[in-house]
């Protein structure tokens, strides 16, 4: 039990009664002669000089007091927190500001920042309002840790409060708060309202760091606002900023995931004169750009400099090119490939595997896949249900649905995960094949295996029964999509106008085409395309021709043979009405 601020007093009081005294130190109050205009009364009234001499008298005595007083309760609740007793601390905290010992700014800063450790920000905020009043601010530091604080609750409207505040004394948050509240803002992707904030806070006077423009950089990546991330990095430099290996990937990753690898590789080489290190996040992001390009020469040339400059390739860096190798058929490469990664001690993985699979799926080898996969695979304990699906789907395009089938037990009885995607390929290939009976068993399956199916099953469903002249019950699976709250995209709708064209109902198609436009699905060239083909079957030039137009208006070109038809339509008309 820690001792009240009563019974201390009564301990001093105490002592100070039963031990010597020193003589009184000679204060400066001592001193003092007493005010002219007291001197003047006292001629009048000797009383009050009697009264007004005791209360001189007592005032050192009384500051001394009330500042042991707040020594005390500075103590208690310094001790009371390291014990990790808030309420505690808090209820001491509230004694000591309502009693008659004087509180200083410090008191509340250091107690708030108590608090902001805690995370008990409500309190913060009430402590913070009720300070304000007697005069005191947070100091900069405990701006900047409150800021942060609120960042974690994402606390929004208090923030924005803090740093008007902040504005009247001219206080600005220490970079590392400012970086914290930036870098929450793109991660909510409050994209304007974050460079809103960098600009008023460059422009008070706060300079960003490489960290700050890293999270400027990352975030306008990530929001696809390649521009202006190429402006911030642009900017860093002429502020002679240096970036580092995180403010380069950030930049490069971001690129090279958008396909704009030639600015991504510029950049980089920029970078490199400049002496920065790469890492193999870089060199990674680089090496997957090229090859996603089909520049695997390019991407080759980056893997053996990357050697040469002193950053080893990893098993990300052979899966990009062991990608491009399976997805071109370059089998023979491929191979070379893994056994390069395994004399350098890297072990292929699943991922590794998988590409391989699907490389010799490609190839139509699909004995050897399977193979593959039981023999190898299942040996080594790196098979999943993508690798189960890459067969099963090979099989399916193979024209070999029942081995497809058998497979996709064998893959229960194994007790791999079965998804959407593997029931999307069953249930497709045997409404292709006509076998609507067992195709509705698998997704009456499915369905009791909780597993709803997706847009793309629905699409696959609706395009199926379309082929197969099953309009109404196409129709009504599309309608069941939309009732499940899964919103068509343009291949659904265009899955269905197909059917309603090639079925002579092309006002029912139009109709479907008006519907999707309000429900925020843009039409394609394969919508007008089918469209267009529509309306010149059924005679409707005049319909067809706006339709054109409308089409050139969105950027679309005609098909050449949908095209020619509709010339060739207009000129017989022409020639009969004449």
């Amino acid at each position: 039990m820690y001792p009240t601020v009563s019974s201390v007093f009564i301990i001093l009081k105490g002592n100070r009664s039963t031990t010597q005294q020193r003589p009184p130190r000679r204060n400066k109050l001592h001193r003092q002669p007493l005010p002219h205009s007291l001197t003047n009364h006292s001629r009048r009234n000797p009383e009050a000089v009697t009264q007004s001499a005791h209360y001189y008298a007592f005032l050192p005595d009384m500051i001394q007091k009330l500042g042991a007083q707040r020594l005390i309760y500075r103590a208690q609740i310094s001790n009371l927190v390291k014990a990790g007793l808030i309420d505690q601390a808090i209820h001491v905290f509230d004694e000591m500001t309502q009693s008659n010992c004087r509180v200083f700014s410090i008191d509340y800063n250091r107690f708030i920042g108590v608090l902001i450790r805690h995370s008990r920000f409500d309190l913060v905020q009430f402590y913070y309002q009720q300070m304000h009043p007697l005069g005191f601010s947070l100091t900069p530091f405990t701006y900047s840790r409150f800021i942060s604080g609120l960042c974690e609750v994402k606390n929004f409207n208090l923030i924005n409060i803090l740093l008007d505040n902040m504005d009247r004394p001219g206080y600005l948050p220490d970079i590392w708060a400012f970086n914290i509240y930036l870098n929450l803002l793109f991660h909510e992707n409050r994209i304007d309202l974050a460079l809103e904030v960098f600009h008023k806070m460059v422009s008070k006077g706060r300079e960003p760091d490489v960290v700050t423009y890293t999270i400027v950089i990352d975030g306008l990546c990530k929001a696809k606002e390649f521009d202006k991330a190429v402006q911030a990095w642009e900017h860093m430099i002429e502020n002679g900023i240096k970036p580092d290996n995180k403010a380069c990937a950030a930049l490069v990753v971001g690129l090279c995931g958008d396909g704009k690898v030639d600015l991504a590789y510029e950049l980089t080489v920029g970078a490199m004169k400049g002496k920065v290190e790469f890492g193999v996040l870089i060199y990674n992001a680089l090496i997957s750009g090229f090859c996603r390009t089909g520049r695997i020469r390019r991407a080759m040339a980056i893997k053996s400099f990357m050697k040469w400059n002193g950053c080893e390739p990893d098993l990300v860096t052979y899966n990009a090119i062991l990608n491009y190798y399976c997805d071109e058929v370059m089998l023979d490469e491929a191979e070379k490939l893994v056994m390069e990664m395994e004399s350098c001690g890297i072990e292929p993985d699943v991922y590794s595997y998988n590409q391989l699979l699907k490389g010799l799926c490609n190839s139509n080898q699909l004995d050897k896949a399977y193979m593959f996969m039981v023999k190898k695979m299942e040996a080594k304990g790196l098979r999943d249900k993508v690798s189960y699906n890459t067969v099963i789907e090979a099989f399916c395009k193979g024209g070999q649905t029942r081995r497809a089938y058998k497979l996709f037990e064998g893959m229960r009885r194994r007790g791999i995960e079965l998804d959407v995607v593997t029931f999307t390929i069953l249930i497709k290939a045997f409404l292709r094949e006509g076998s609507s009976a067992i195709a509705e068993k698998l997704l009456n399956q499915m369905r009791g295996m909780n597993l709803s199916p997706d847009r793309i099953l629905y699409t696959t469903i609706i395009d199926c029964l379309c082929k197969s002249r099953e309009i109404g019950t196409a129709y009504g699976v599309f309608l069941d999509m939309v009732e499940q709250g899964i919103t068509p995209d343009v291949i659904s709708y265009n899955a269905l106008i197909n059917g309603l064209c090639k079925s002579s109902r092309v006002s029912e198609a139009m109709h479907l085409y008006e519907e999707m436009q309000i429900r925020g699905a843009h039409p394609d060239e394969v919508t007008f395309k089918l469209l267009i083909g529509g309306l010149v079957q059924e005679k409707k030039l005049e319909l067809a021709c706006r339709l054109w137009d409308q089409m050139m208006e969105k950027g679309f070109t005609l098909d050449k043979t949908v095209s020619a038809a509709l010339i060739e339509a207009i000129h017989l008309q022409d020639a009969a009405n004449k």
